[in-house]
């Protein structure tokens, strides 16, 4: 077997995440550097599998972290995407009430797009709502033109390449498998060889944690994996959705709801639902995982998601 190779740092995981990461570290710093992805191909997990939005900030508390870092990380997206050549398309969406109910928490969400500096959003009557989606009803709107869409994957290729210019590597099929410490260096045992670095990002998405503790650390804390399973409009009906069309978030549920998509490549989802990755956790730790933190909620969302069960995408 070939000596290990040493690096300054390495970073676990090829996600958008792990690769943006790399990609500010061999900008900003004269370093040897490694991404070590366990797939095959990057951006195999969460990265190439969502909904493709690049969403405003409309959702979150004026003056939180998340409100900041979406809004100036939106418009850092669109500027690297025509940097780059990355497909992206800034068509804004429609968030529909279509109940009084729903009328206060559109009136809540204009609010805070407002303080987080989205001054072009727009109140939507009825006949408004269909100027934006033709096919569409509901009772009150609002129009966000912040919104887009975008090929993440290309992003993350993108950022893998930038990586490998600045001298860093980037190793698929690299899966780590054991981690020890020499002295002051730590040591990788991966699917691709052995890698030996002084310091190390975690940036394994759903693995995190386990991977926390392959390497000694207790995070304090046990992620439980959920999938969004979608449905795909058939080629003849696609023409009913021209963008983005959403639902005023409900209060019950700790996401934004089932809405309508245009992928940036082509075809409309609706969708998503949310599931337990079954294939990466058993049954048994994810509900103690879930009930350990908020049995009442976790009961709820796992009745509800069995309710509304779709086919997954193809």
């Amino acid at each position: 077997m070939p000596e290990a190779k040493k690096f300054d740092v390495a970073v676990i995981g090829g996600g958008i995440v792990g690769c943006a990461t790399a990609m500010a570290l061999v900008q900003r710093h004269a370093l040897s550097l490694v991404v070590l992805e366990a797939e095959p191909k990057l951006a195999a997990h969460q990265t190439g599998n969502n909904s493709g939005v690049v969403h405003s900030g409309l959702y979150y508390k004026p003056g939180s972290l998340k409100a900041t870092n979406c809004v100036q990380g939106r418009e850092a997206l669109y500027a690297f995407c025509a940097e780059w050549g990355i497909a992206n398309d800034r068509c804004g969406k429609v968030v529909v009430a279509t109940s009084p109910a729903e009328v206060p928490r559109l009136d809540e969400l204009e609010r805070r797009g407002r303080a987080n500096g989205l001054a072009d959003i727009k109140r939507l009557r009825p006949e408004e709502i269909r100027e934006h989606e033709p096919h569409c009803a509901g009772i009150d709107g609002l129009w966000v033109p912040y919104t887009g869409i975008v090929d993440f994957v290309g992003v993350t290729e993108t950022y893998a390449r930038i990586v490998q210019d600045n001298g860093g590597e980037v190793r698929t099929g690299a899966r780590v498998r054991r981690f020890a410490r020499d002295g002051a260096v730590f040591v990788l045992e991966t699917d691709a060889g052995t890698v030996r670095c002084r310091a190390l990002v975690n940036c394994a998405g759903l693995q995190s944690d386990r991977v926390a503790r392959l390497c000694g650390v207790r995070p304090g804390l046990q992620i439980v994996p959920f999938r969004g399973e979608y449905y795909e409009i058939v080629p003849a009906r696609r023409h009913l959705v021209r963008n983005l069309i959403y639902p005023v978030p409900g209060p019950e549920f700790p996401f934004l709801g089932v809405h309508f998509t245009r992928m940036v490549k082509g075809g409309v989802e609706a969708g998503p639902n949310a599931v337990l990755q079954r294939q990466e956790v058993a049954l048994r730790d994810a509900w103690s995982g879930l009930t350990a933190v908020a049995p009442s909620r976790a009961a709820r969302g796992l009745e509800a998601s069995g309710r509304t069960r779709i086919t997954p995408r193809r």
